[in-house]
């Protein structure tokens, strides 16, 4: 006799959903969301549907009803709970607006706890449309399978950030004058932890002054090459991940 199927399927599409999922507790998505389950994926009644609420962690549910503005899903089974993440915030330099999608997607996908977006003096952009950076990111956890996002903040200038700068929180300063090979500096500073990357040119001297005079800073070097800030922040964060983050392999 054929294998019965697995439940949920792989192939299943995934939704983070804004209410706390519980077992029978049936949701209705609307708007963009019902249209990519009716329309694009052509969900009906029956089919199943892998939910996330970056709270309670993944659920399997079952489409109850769909039509084109509305699709009801009832939660069946909890597959697994919301992970856990090390306590890693980016605090990345506004960027053009393609070029910090990019940085938002990715530290989605590496796993940082949070994302700060910071104003410095040669900044290309001062704001942040948070509605589009938050699609940007839940379509990245989509994507990645993830139950956790991360928390995304306003920008703040770099007066503010180092003004407000949490005592207990190492900040890893990316400064392309120089600073400790990461493997050093990562390895001695364990987390909570957070890594602070520039925009395009750099940080200037004043900038880089006041970040070394933040008892928390320690200035690090991302290698020989000089790299765009999408690059920096993409790398710094996946140095982090690897030395001291939930990458390494661990002993049961």
């Amino acid at each position: 006799m054929p294998a019965t199927p697995a439940w949920p399927p792989r192939s299943a599409p995934r939704l983070f959903v804004p209410p706390t999922l519980a077992l029978g507790a049936q949701v209705t998505v609307e708007g963009n969301q019902a249209h990519y389950l009716s329309r694009v994926m052509r969900a009906s009644p029956g089919d199943a549907v892998i939910l996330c609420d970056d709270q309670t962690g993944e659920w399997a549910a079952q489409v109850v009803a769909a039509d084109r503005r509305t699709v009801v899903l009832d939660p069946v089974e909890r597959l697994r709970p919301r992970e856990e993440v090390p306590d890693f915030w980016l605090c990345a330099a506004l960027l053009k607006k393609d070029r910090f999608d990019m940085v938002i997607e990715k530290a989605t996908e590496l796993g940082v706890a949070r994302i700060q977006p910071v104003v410095t003096r040669r900044c290309v952009a001062d704001k942040l449309n948070l509605d589009r950076a938050r699609t940007v990111m839940i379509e990245a956890a989509e994507q990645c399978a993830r139950t956790a996002l991360p928390e995304i903040a306003q920008p703040v200038t770099l007066a503010a950030l180092l003004r407000d700068w949490p005592q207990a929180r190492a900040l890893f300063f990316a400064d392309e004058s120089g600073g400790e090979p990461v493997a050093t500096a990562f390895g001695r500073g364990g987390s909570p932890a957070a890594v602070l990357t520039g925009p395009e040119g750099g940080f200037d001297d004043g900038e880089r002054a006041a970040i070394r005079a933040c008892a928390q800073a320690v200035p690090i070097s991302l290698g020989p090459r000089i790299l765009r800030g999408e690059t920096a922040a993409i790398a710094a964060t996946s140095l982090w991940m690897g030395t001291v983050g939930d990458w390494p392999a661990r002993e049961d």
